[in-house]
């Protein structure tokens, strides 16, 4: 039977993760041109980016692939959420995957819809639902980046072999309050839930074996 307090738990993180996800993302998209940034102190900005691939900007495959393998990735952990809160696990273990479910869910409304509701921001700030149409079509827009934690400015020594002379940053990658989501619940489990998480997927093995074997 399902937890109804755990299940609408889960709902209320997701819910309000997502609110604020969009809502931050929406306001970037109408107000800031693509690359404007806002510095709020010398280590945090806010700087508009774009992101056709994977968290922290990273691109290893096609679009259209990537948004398809996003969607069925988000179906996978939904089921499997779902079967936590019906077994009554522990609501910090099913927070944790509901992070990374909402996450997930809020870097695939932008992939779905924001290349149809939002002209490009290029030297422009974007229209919502312009007259002559989006940027790109569904499942192939692209994911609005935010967060950008230089902590570290420096340059290396020119007597350093190969890197002498460059520029670093650290932190470096620009990433939005999904990602964040994503990696919280990721650490959060690995910290905390490391042997309920390698129990869970043992059972889930256990029952796929019993049902193959009828």
């Amino acid at each position: 039977m399902v937890n109804s307090n755990k299940g609408w738990g889960a709902v209320l993180i997701i819910i309000l993760l997502l609110l604020l996800d969009q809502l931050l993302k929406i306001w970037i998209k109408t107000h800031m041109q693509l690359h404007e940034s806002i510095e709020i102190t010398s280590w945090f900005y806010i700087y508009f980016t774009e992101n056709p691939g994977m968290a922290f900007g990273m691109e290893v495959m096609s679009k259209l692939f990537l948004t398809l393998f996003r969607i069925v990735a988000v179906i996978v952990i939904g089921y499997y959420l779902f079967t936590l809160v019906k077994k009554n696990f522990k609501m910090g273990y099913i927070a944790c995957i509901a992070l990374i479910f909402a996450g997930a869910v809020g870097n695939i409304i932008d992939s779905v819809f924001y290349g149809v509701i939002f002209d490009h921001s290029y030297g422009q700030v974007a229209t919502f639902m312009p007259e002559g149409g989006g940027y790109a079509t569904w499942l192939h827009g692209k994911v609005v980046d935010m967060f950008y934690f230089p902590l570290i400015e420096t340059t290396f020594p020119d007597w350093l072999p190969i890197w002498g002379g460059d520029e670093f940053i650290f932190f470096r990658p620009i990433f939005n309050l999904a990602d964040s989501a994503i990696c919280v619940g990721v650490f959060l489990l690995l910290l905390f839930y490391r042997r309920t998480l390698s129990e869970s997927l043992s059972k889930e093995d256990k029952k796929q074996e019993v049902e193959n074997a009828k």
